[in-house]
């Protein structure tokens, strides 16, 4: 069974043109396509996987960044769906964020912080049904940092494709304040209540 690529209606957004999201849809459909493209190599591959052992591992790798990318963007692009709508202050992740950074102020400052890391990425915030408590991570490539049983709640895309053609290199803060001023919270509420479960 192959993965589908998901539809998205976002519509204008604040500073990220809809130029730049179209370009960057295409993307998005390039991890669909090559994640498809990789499991039937593997399934090619693995018709003599003692012959194939190293190929195997290589394209096993790929997978993940291919998969990775795939998901990550599909939680991205969710979450600018609909239209900006406001955090509730009194909803279930209002007072999750509060128990783990203090306030909604601190937990926000903080995620800004870390998505203005140097260099490309993601900047994360996760649920581990574990603890029962959200996380932070930035997560460099797509195959390696992503935190294990974690469900993803926010992702916020620092490679360069999502914002360079719209802020150039030195305007990634703006960037940053403008993802959070189109985000759909409804959609990370929903998120956050799926991770729950």
């Amino acid at each position: 069974m192959s993965f589908i690529e998901q539809k998205f209606n976002i519509p204008e957004l604040k500073g990220i043109s809809k130029r730049n999201i179209e370009e960057h849809l295409k993307l998005y459909a390039g991890y669909v396509k090559h994640a498809n493209l990789v499991l039937e190599k593997i399934e090619e591959l693995k018709e003599d996987a003692e012959k194939n052992a190293y190929a195997l591992g290589e394209v096993m790798r790929r997978f993940g960044f291919e998969f990775n990318g795939m998901r990550n963007h599909e939680v991205y692009f969710r979450s600018l769906e609909g239209g900006p709508t406001p955090i509730s202050t009194s909803g279930p992740l209002a007072k999750a964020v509060g128990q783990t950074w203090g306030s909604l102020d601190a937990w926000l400052a903080e995620c800004k912080a870390i998505a203005l890391t140097r260099g490309i990425g993601w900047a994360m915030l996760y649920y581990d049904p574990a603890s029962k408590r959200l996380l932070h991570a930035w997560v460099d490539e797509q195959h390696l940092g992503q935190l294990q049983a974690c469900s993803l709640i926010l992702g916020l895309d620092m490679w360069e494709h999502s914002y360079v053609a719209d802020y150039q290199p030195s305007g990634k803060k703006q960037y940053v304040e403008d993802f959070f001023a189109n985000l759909n919270w409804d959609v990370i509420e929903k998120n956050f209540k799926e991770a729950q479960k």
